[in-house]
């Protein structure tokens, strides 16, 4: 066996299918695209007894081969294309074992494929609280497959999973329903027409629109009416089609499954009834929220302090150190604060992803969307917005393209032009940065002045994007109705694996995505700051010597002189006295104005690129926020104070400022208009409110 096994991953939502996923592969897995749409993907390498590697892909959730969405149609269009590179081998459908009845559909329709399938009965650590036992003889006879009863947080029936996999062509591919009796007259037509075709294969791509199959018909004369069939007809027997295969599994189930009520201990009732509760419930979520940037202020502050100072003596070492020249300052004036601008968040990104990561591990996060759903369609989102919503919180990018899973065009379209008011993580090293310069740092009833700051401002960006839903809702007069409908995982203690592979990836993806960014513009704007054009550049020492001549000033005050003059009139200089009158009423200086125009890139290049300028040329070993706090403005009062930084905060909280969140925004509605009115529009709303925030507090 020498060639890599590809391996499916396939389960309903909320099975512990990312749990088996992470068992097997451990941290060799990586996170894209299919090819051609944004729906994510997670695939990984898993190793296998005998040296033999396991290329797994975790497929999106889905209940049956029934697709109601785009994602779900990414695990039809895979299974039924044996030509696609990762067209699996062998299935692993992860069933709850709680909830086996209706994760066993799935497993039968992926059996009429001739797929080999494997099941794995998951959360089997639960059996014995829940009172449930099974009979897997049986279970194994009449699903004809080998079942792996598995526990990933005791970490049982990997081992036997990994065999299992291994020893696929060993698996029988004999269907377990005969699913063409409900129509015996229509199905034997189509057999006929397409005698080299899988039946069941047939009736999805008839069913599911999925045309990319080749299928050559056979010239059979009156083979069947299959080409008449209404779409009313189809669905018609689409229901019976669920209806035999759940008579199917309910007479296994009865054989092989037994559950003890009365055994079973169960808070999850009474949970329910306190954090969905239609009061108590918004509070609890209030104060999670409250509770959770508190302690990403406090926990963060000690590693973001050593990061910090760590990059401005490695800058300062290297000056030291390598030879004077150009390439020395590149780096420790370009490179190294740029990214160190960036790196300095990691521990709060980190924070940032771990309680996001414990909330949807534990089953609260399914709860706040449910409790949230009621309050969204006042406003004319559909309840599923909630996801995008939320997960926004991390990336606008995913959260726009989790909006796939909203069946209704218009809903679906204000949900994508109103995800990128919430806040994500780009914005958190603006925010911080900013907070911490122009907020104290003292507590009111226990809570930091700063981490409330944090939390108002991300309560801001939410609430206009409900406020934005709203008017959209009537400008585009969405008439149209949807049904919400979220599952309700049991509470669970989060596996300490999970969490840990979840931060990692996300802060890897995180970090290495801006980082790439950062470093490019770093060493843009490093040559722009330190060419220039015109004598006034190249006699910046002279000019600025004569003219303090008669002050007698220190050499190091004389200095600071000649870089400021050299930097105003190099080429980043120019550029930003240009757009300066634009960006003064704000409160902001021509340095500020570079750092907004670069930070359409990636808005976390807002810091990095301050950090670049305030870098070149000097040779103090003081961190970027010293810098920041020391600027000041010509009459000497300093550039950021609380006027000025509540504008920042502000702009940064409404304006659309990144390049590839637009282009996902373009790619998702197939037009340059949505992003170009979601560009104009939020910089625009943002720029006016920056303005009136500014002239207030000034």
């Amino acid at each position: 066996m020498s060639k890599q096994l590809n391996v499916a991953l396939i389960g309903n939502p909320n099975t512990g299918k990312t749990s088996v996923f992470n068992q097997l592969t451990g941290l060799n897995q990586k996170v894209g695209n299919y090819p051609g749409i944004t729906v994510e993907k997670k695939e990984g390498i898993c190793k296998l007894p005998r040296g033999v590697k396991a290329h797994i892909i975790d497929l999106p959730g889905t209940y049956s081969l029934n697709a109601t969405s785009l994602d779900e149609n990414v695990v039809i269009e895979l299974l039924l294309n044996k030509n696609d590179k990762d067209f699996p081998d062998v299935a692993v459908l992860v069933a709850d074992v709680e909830n086996m009845k209706r994760n066993l559909l799935l497993y039968t329709q992926i059996k009429d494929l001739g797929i080999p399938t494997i099941l794995v009965v998951n959360m089997a650590d639960r059996m014995e609280r829940k009172g449930i036992t099974l009979d897997i003889q049986i279970l194994e006879e009449r699903f004809k497959t080998k079942i792996a009863v598995v526990s990933t947080r005791k970490n049982t029936g990997i081992d036997y999973l990994k065999e299992l996999i291994l020893n696929y062509k060993s698996l029988s591919t004999e269907t377990c329903v005969d699913f063409s009796i409900i129509d015996p007259e229509y199905f034997s037509g189509l057999k006929k027409a397409f005698s080299n075709q899988s039946l069941y294969k047939l009736w999805l791509v008839i069913t599911q629109d999925v045309n990319f199959v080749k299928l050559d018909r056979n010239l059979v004369k009156d083979t069947s009416n299959f080409s008449t069939k209404s779409k009313s007809d189809l669905k018609r027997l689409q229901q019976k089609e669920t209806i035999l295969r759940y008579q199917y599994i309910n007479g296994v189930l009865k054989e092989a499954y037994k559950k003890d009520i009365n055994a079973a201990k169960d808070l999850r009732s009474v949970l329910d009834r306190i954090l969905m509760h239609k009061v108590y419930g918004f509070g609890i979520f209030f104060m999670i929220l409250l509770l959770m940037f508190q302690a990403i202020y406090n926990w963060s502050s000690v590693p973001m302090d050593f990061i910090d100072t760590t990059f401005a003596d490695f800058g300062e070492w290297v000056k030291a150190t390598l030879p004077a020249g150009a390439f020395t300052n590149l780096i420790s004036e370009g490179i190294i604060p740029g990214i160190g601008g960036v790196v300095i968040f990691i521990p709060q990104i980190a924070f940032l992803f771990l309680f996001i990561s414990i909330l949807e591990e534990s089953g609260y996060m399914s709860r706040v969307v449910f409790l949230m759903d009621k309050l969204m369609r006042r406003f004319g989102l559909s309840g599923k917005s909630v996801v995008p919503l939320i997960s926004g919180t991390a990336c606008a990018i995913p959260a726009v393209m989790a909006t796939r899973n909203i069946e209704n065009w218009k809903e679906r379209l204000i949900t994508i032009l109103v995800t990128p008011f919430t806040t994500c993580s780009a914005r958190l090293p603006v925010y911080l940065i900013i907070i911490s310069l122009v907020i104290p740092d003292g507590t009111f009833l226990g809570l930091n002045y700063q981490a409330l700051a944090l939390m108002t401002l991300y309560m801001l960006g939410f609430g206009m994007a409900i406020l934005s839903a709203y008017i959209l809702h009537y400008i585009l007069k969405i008439k149209s109705r949807t049904f919400f409908v979220v599952e309700m995982p049991n509470y669970k203690l989060p596996l300490f694996k999970n969490v840990v592979i979840t931060v990692f990836e996300k802060t890897k993806s995180f970090v290495l995505g801006a980082g790439k960014i950062i470093l490019a513009i770093s060493i843009v704007l490093w040559f722009l700051a330190t060419n220039g054009p015109g004598d006034n550049f190249e006699n910046a020492s002279t000019i600025i010597t004569e003219q303090y001549a008669e002050q007698n000033l220190p050499e190091d005050k004389l200095e600071a002189h000649i870089v400021s003059y050299q930097l105003e009139n190099s080429y980043i200089g120019i550029v930003g006295k240009a757009i300066e009158p634009a960006i003064e009423p704000l409160g902001y200086d021509w340095k500020i104005g570079i750092a907004i125009v670069s930070s359409f890139a990636a808005r976390e290049v807002f810091v990095g690129t301050l950090a670049t300028i305030y870098s070149v040329g000097t040779d103090d070993e003081s961190t970027i926020k010293n810098r920041m706090r020391d600027e000041v403005l010509p009459d000497g009062s300093p550039l950021f104070n609380l006027a000025s930084g509540i504008s920042l905060l502000l702009f940064y909280a409404f304006a659309m400022q990144c390049m590839s969140t637009l282009a996902i925004v373009k790619r998702e509605t197939n037009s340059w208009k949505w992003p170009a009115i979601q560009l104009v529009s939020m910089t625009g709303f943002a720029y006016v409110v920056a303005l009136v925030a500014f002239q207030v507090l000034n």
